[in-house]
């Protein structure tokens, strides 16, 4: 088996009291597709922020390709950072309104010295063209003359330039209307074929996520409380979160009309004060007393698949 290309183990980020990501554990082997999902609030841009070292994390180890990044400092973490590239969720506001596409997407470059200006307006043109879009249109224009589906585009660019081994999208299409959701998504997986980019995905929106991502981790205030390859988490949910938001997800048939459930209640709690043993318990239809005493640990049920409950939920209880 090879290595994998990015190792986060025991990941925490605190700020002050607020305690964001709690033990957060995985891997990525080279060329996959890692889904991070949850409700708004549960960690998720947190733990991609922290893995680039943006700020870094309060406590755990961050690999790439082996190589320490919590530690590392200076020219040895400014070495490492090409290989390891981010897209953020607003794009419009992620881009710099003062300056042109040419001057936006070559930026990377010359921060690491890459490269003279002929050679990175080249670099910059094929980086445009492969994300669609026209450089004799583009490359003097300034981002308020684009629509948000072609500032993605253009971040996308950005990110590509520099040739990173992982991508990390933060809910890269959440912003943008569906048709262009649509176009977007299509552009990252044939970027993560043409460039073999390992990809950390974060959503919130499980449809999305079942369509580009290999494997899934499902977070809930700040720890992964569910993982499984993708097919088979949306097959035989095993946590109740993740089967409560499979739940939520609309079906696209008017004549379908969905039974009522209740798979959860209440609020998320705050992570400054997270409950006790089971951070779910709170909102959990199947929570018993050892729930608010033991904290349940990740256990792998079946291969590849890892659930943190103490009461999970059957194969054929999944399967209904």
């Amino acid at each position: 088996m090879t290595e994998p290309v990015l190792e986060v183990d025991d990941l925490v980020v605190e700020f002050g009291p607020v305690k964001a990501v709690s033990g957060v554990s995985f891997s990525l082997a080279a060329g996959e597709t890692l889904g991070l999902v949850g409700e708004s609030g549960c960690g998720k841009s947190s733990t991609a922020r922290a893995v680039m070292q943006l700020p870094r994390p309060t406590s755990g180890s961050v690999k790439l390709q082996g190589r320490e990044l919590t530690t590392a400092k200076g020219e040895a973490l400014r070495a490492l950072r090409p290989k390891l590239q981010m897209i953020f969720q607003d794009p419009i506001s992620s881009l710099n309104p003062r300056r042109t596409v040419l001057e936006i997407v070559s930026a990377p470059l010359e921060v690491v010295g890459r490269g003279d200006k002929a050679s990175r307006r080249d670099a910059v043109i094929q980086a445009l063209e492969a994300v669609g879009l026209d450089p004799d249109i583009s490359l003097n224009r300034r981002p308020h003359e684009f629509s948000g589906g072609q500032c993605q585009r253009i971040s996308i660019a950005r990110a590509l330039v520099l040739d990173p081994e992982i991508l990390i999208c933060d809910e890269p299409v959440s912003a943008l209307d569906v048709s262009v959701q649509a176009q977007i998504l299509n552009l990252l997986h044939d970027m993560k074929a043409r460039y073999s980019l390992t990809m950390l995905f974060i959503s919130h929106d499980l449809a999305v996520v079942k369509n580009i991502c290999d494997r899934v981790a499902v977070m809930y205030l700040g720890k992964i409380c569910e993982t499984a390859a993708s097919d088979e988490l949306y097959r035989h949910p095993r946590h109740p979160y993740t089967r409560a938001l499979l739940a939520a997800v609309p079906e696209p048939n008017p004549e379908v009309r969905p039974e009522p459930v209740n798979l959860m209640s209440g609020e998320l709690p705050s992570p400054m004060n997270p409950p006790s043993g089971c951070r779910f318990r709170t909102r959990c239809p199947r929570a018993e007393a050892k729930c608010a005493e033991i904290e349940p640990p990740l256990t792998e049920l079946a291969p590849g698949h890892g659930v943190a409950c103490h009461f999970p939920i059957a194969d054929d209880e999944a399967a209904d």
